[in-house]
């Protein structure tokens, strides 16, 4: 967690220190314009950190307005950041033409073009909080001669990365709870971050996770949120609202499917997944493997059936997907694997800002179904 912080604020740091380079020229001249900026940036970069430790002192109202301010601004700068990587390259580009006897444009580099970002990067800011609330059902049926002949259609309804903490609102949990309900699962699992903040804030939410109804049982594995918030409180959480933790476990399901799940690979002691899918029994029934990030062991190829995972969001905020499709190149969606299957989700909540941008939540439903 210390190096994750160290890492990310000299990251965000940095794009500050960008943004308040190109904004220059569009502020007064005066040294106390400059120093204003200067200070509301670093209180900015400082805010997710300042948000937390308000809440730990148990002012739960102000922790929430600095948490929601600068959430919110965490996604405005990095779509000004982006932007301004784009307008550098675009400027450069029309530099190189210029050398060659073409026009060259220098708007990329102006003030005007420094506002044109500003003004875009805040509408994609509301139109990312209004996509955000747009939750999908994604349905996925797969053929599989593994399933017994009663149920001939066995549904896995797949939530991950809500994020529960000091920013969620209620209303959107119960929005995700009765969509989930709606497509009646057998089995419901959880592919991490489910936990994201303290007793405090998610006991109040356990009724609602526990209310949903999987005649099959609902199923969960620890992502690295759960490391970060404490795994004790995260199991509390998880046995209260009704799920089965599985820390490198495995269990048989009435005799119709075996479901494997793997803590994320930034707990201690945590079993390797080749263990944990060697003690599958081979029963002969359709082997579900859980496990938080999509990323996919060359030792597991070819001993799970299908894989759930979930930890991308699917980049949350276009185009920040790009970046972490170099980091998880299985990261969204549908992908066949040499002997089985990766679905990777969306997520169905966020992290840190609370908007997407070209990634939408999402519940995945999964059918497994045998052929006649």
């Amino acid at each position: 967690m210390p190096m994750f912080l160290i890492i990310f604020f000299s990251i965000y740091g940095a794009m500050h220190a960008v943004f308040y380079y190109r904004i220059r020229p569009l502020l007064p001249a005066s040294i106390p314009a400059h120093a204003v900026m200067l200070a509301f940036l670093a209180f900015m970069v400082a805010s997710p950190l300042i948000s937390r430790y308000v809440e730990l002192y148990g002012h739960d109202p102000a922790a929430r307005l600095v948490g929601m301010i600068g959430y919110c601004w965490m996604g405005f700068i990095f779509l000004v950041f982006s932007g301004i990587v784009l307008f550098q390259v675009l400027s450069a580009v029309t530099r190189i033409i210029g050398r060659f006897g073409g026009p060259a444009f220098a708007w990329f580099s102006s003030g005007s073009a420094t506002a044109v970002l500003i003004v875009a990067a805040a509408a994609a800011c509301v139109y990312g909080v209004w996509e955000a609330r747009q939750l999908r059902v994604e349905m996925l049926s797969i053929e599989t001669v593994k399933l017994p002949l009663n149920p001939q259609r066995l549904r896995i309804v797949q939530i991950s990365d809500v994020h529960l903490g000091l920013m969620t609102r209620p209303e959107c949990i119960q929005k995700i709870v009765d969509s989930v309900q709606a497509e009646k699962p057998d089995i419901l699992v959880c592919t991490g971050d489910l936990v994201d903040g303290s007793p405090d804030h998610i006991n109040g939410l356990i009724e609602m996770f526990r209310r949903l109804e999987a005649p099959y049982g609902k199923f969960a594995v620890n992502g690295n949120h759960e490391f970060y918030r404490g795994l004790g409180i995260s199991a509390e959480f998880f046995k209260q609202a009704g799920f089965d933790l599985l820390r490198g476990e495995v269990r048989t399901v009435r005799g119709v499917i075996n479901i494997a799940g793997v803590d994320d690979h930034q707990i201690p002691g945590r079993i390797p997944e080749e263990k944990v899918l060697n003690s599958l029994p081979g029963n002969g029934l359709f082997n579900l493997f859980l496990k938080h990030r999509p990323e996919v062991d060359k030792l597991s190829r070819g001993r799970f059936d299908l894989q759930l995972s979930g930890h991308t969001h699917g980049g949350q905020i276009f185009p920040f997907n790009f970046i972490v499709a170099m980091a998880y190149p299985l990261m969204n969606g549908y992908q066949e694997l040499e002997g089985g299957i990766l679905y990777a989700s969306r997520g169905t909540g966020t992290w840190g800002p609370p908007m997407r941008v070209l990634a939408p939540p999402e519940i995945t439903v999964i059918d497994l179904v045998r052929p006649d």
